[in-house]
């Protein structure tokens, strides 16, 4: 089959204007997971409703909650609201369903899963890094890794945490394994290449700009497309539609890829 790669990037920075523009230099898909609001404050703004919609006009856009919320702090009410009223508003100013659900944080629970199947999303993605496949819930997708300098303690405490140690066993063998970040996320990168198997990047546009990473980033993804045919660089949706066979509108979303392939 080949390496399957999919990219995520949440939270809607401004920033995620220059994200796309990266992207389409190197042909790669990918999902951006925004939320309408950010109430971590004004350090934290998220795109205009027209800057959502040039991002959107190539990519697939996915939700992450009205005001960017930690869902298992909430009570059921307002969980429930943060889920809905993040999709409706997206909706309404892409005018287009919305199939596709982030858990900001990666804080979440059963509940919270339920309610994203109720508001109708046809997939979910979480913050569970370290894998090479799409686990076995179309609601609680995984990751293979962050594009962020985490400590050697940061992944392994992770990893105790999160449980499914037999499947993420190989990917923490590889990140303890490489003191650099960047050539961490290359052997990752590699080792699925060899395997045939996903990589699941994410990441925050924010966090490149702090970084000064961009150029990091850029020669990443440079990487990417000489490894991975065109048909295999898919948006969260594709990939949650080819491995799971669950048809979704934005699986066959506006992208320059879908031209390509």
């Amino acid at each position: 089959m080949g390496l399957l790669f999919t990219y995520s990037i949440d939270d809607g920075n401004p920033s995620d204007l220059r994200m796309a523009e990266l992207l389409s230099k190197h042909g790669i898909n990918g999902t951006f997971y925004i939320p309408i609001r950010n109430s971590e404050g004004d350090t934290f703004p998220v795109m205009s409703g027209a800057q959502m919609r040039d991002v959107g006009d190539q990519f697939e856009i996915g939700a992450h909650t009205f005001d960017h919320c930690r869902l298992k702090n909430l009570g059921d009410r307002e969980a429930h609201f943060q889920i809905a009223e993040g999709k409706r508003h997206l909706e309404d100013l892409l005018g287009r369903p919305i199939t596709g659900f982030c858990y900001p944080g990666g804080k979440y629970g059963k509940r919270d899963v339920d309610a994203v199947k109720a508001c109708g999303f046809h997939y979910a993605r979480t913050t569970m890094n370290l894998r090479f496949d799409a686990g076995n819930d179309i609601f609680q997708i995984p990751t293979t890794i962050q594009f962020y300098p985490h400590s050697r303690s940061v992944y392994l405490r992770n990893f105790l945490a999160s449980g499914n140690w037999s499947k993420r066993r190989d990917g923490l063998l590889l990140a303890m394994r490489h003191d650099d970040w960047v050539d961490r996320m290359y052997a990752l990168f590699d080792h699925a290449c060899k395997h045939d198997r996903m990589f699941h990047l994410w990441t925050h546009s924010k966090d490149i700009d702090q970084l000064d990473a961009w150029s990091k980033l850029d020669g990443f993804m440079a990487h990417v497309a000489a490894n991975v045919r065109v048909q295999d660089r898919l948006n969260n949706a594709q990939l949650a539609e080819k491995l799971f066979n669950r048809r979704t509108p934005a699986g066959l979303v506006r992208s320059g890829l879908s031209k390509q392939a």
